[in-house]
């Protein structure tokens, strides 16, 4: 359709189009009553009729047609290109404080516990279009991986490149200094909700930082915690002891998780407790997470209008003027 990514704006007008058949019927009809007639002895000489007189019919057709176009381009036909900008209206800073002691490498989740993290926790990234994150990593001790940022591709990156570090951080789980360094990245935050979603596979066994007294701090400063326990029910496949070349050996060791602080946390600080016992599990929770934690944004369209109307009285004139000029030159003489 010739119009098919147009609109009108005066789309009223185009309802003169309804004259044309009227029009065309008296164009057509008029002339052959005002006519003059001449008586001829012979019409041998008019049997082979010329170009010009095969296509006098076609002035009708022009002026016709020109109406037409004119009677569009009074409809002011347009196309409009539609362009939209959102605005975060309530930002989100989240800090995910993530537990990275050798019982992550546990082997309870496929195929362990930090590697199924790891691909939840990118994905839960990517999906946090609008707000800024940040990620601390401890085992017996804590620090910060990558400040609380919106470009995402450095956080992805860094969960993807995290593993257990052994010689650069010592060992056990540090839940209360973890979560005491979430804090400080979160404090000075001007964002108007402050998360930290803290992951942890044990008991709080290290650190100088009370998990309870951390859990205050968060809570003085207006930060919401989700708490994890990561791990199945029973026993798992868990690191025991280090061989000579530096790799683990495995053996079936009881999963224990301080589900009671954990708990606690969640609750000093208005968040919530989950607890994670598969991959599935794993990944619904994050989601959970994803959909209480809703970042507010505002929508603006701007629509703007290519006027078309031009090209539509060019030709409308065009036509008039061929019309015209064939009826005071070629056609003189029979008008």
């Amino acid at each position: 359709m010739i119009f098919q990514d147009y609109n009108f704006a005066n789309v009223s007008f185009l309802w003169a189009l309804t004259i044309i058949p009227f029009l065309a019927a008296w164009l057509f009809w008029r002339p052959q009553q005002k006519q003059s007639v001449l008586r001829m002895s012979s019409l041998k000489g008019l049997e082979n009729p010329t170009f010009w007189t095969r296509i006098y019919p076609l002035l009708w057709a022009f002026r016709l047609l020109a109406i037409a176009l004119l009677i569009v381009a009074l409809a002011r036909p347009r196309t409009a290109n539609v362009s939209t900008r959102t605005k975060t209206t309530k930002g989100i800073d989240i800090v995910m404080a993530i537990d990275i002691s050798s019982s992550m490498l546990s082997r309870d989740l496929r195929p362990n516990r930090l590697a199924a993290l790891k691909e939840v926790a990118q994905t839960f990234v990517s999906d946090r279009i609008n707000d800024r994150i940040g990620l601390v990593v401890y085992a017996g001790e804590s620090y910060t991986k990558t400040p609380i940022t919106s470009d995402k591709a450095v956080v992805t990156d860094a969960l993807s490149n995290l593993n257990y570090e052994r010689g650069v951080i010592d060992d056990g789980t540090a839940i209360g200094m973890g979560l005491a360094t979430a804090v400080n990245r979160l404090k000075d935050s001007k964002a108007l909700s402050k998360v930290i979603i803290l992951l942890t596979d044990g008991v709080n066994n290290a650190g100088f930082v009370d998990p309870t007294t951390a859990a205050g701090l968060a809570s003085s400063y207006g930060i919401k915690t989700y708490t994890i326990g990561l791990g199945s029910n029973g026993n798992a496949m868990a690191p025991i002891a280090m061989k000579r070349d530096g790799s683990f050996r495995y053996g079936l060791t009881r999963v224990e998780i301080d589900e009671e602080l954990l708990k606690s946390i969640a609750e000093q600080t208005g968040g919530v407790y989950f607890r994670a016992t598969d991959n599935q599990r794993l990944a619904s929770i994050y989601d959970e997470i994803n959909k209480l934690e809703k970042t507010e944004v505002e929508e603006f369209t701007y629509t703007t209008f290519e006027e078309h109307f031009r090209i539509f009285i060019l030709l409308g004139m065009a036509l008039l003027l061929v019309e015209w000029i064939l009826r005071i030159t070629v056609y003189k003489s029979i008008v």
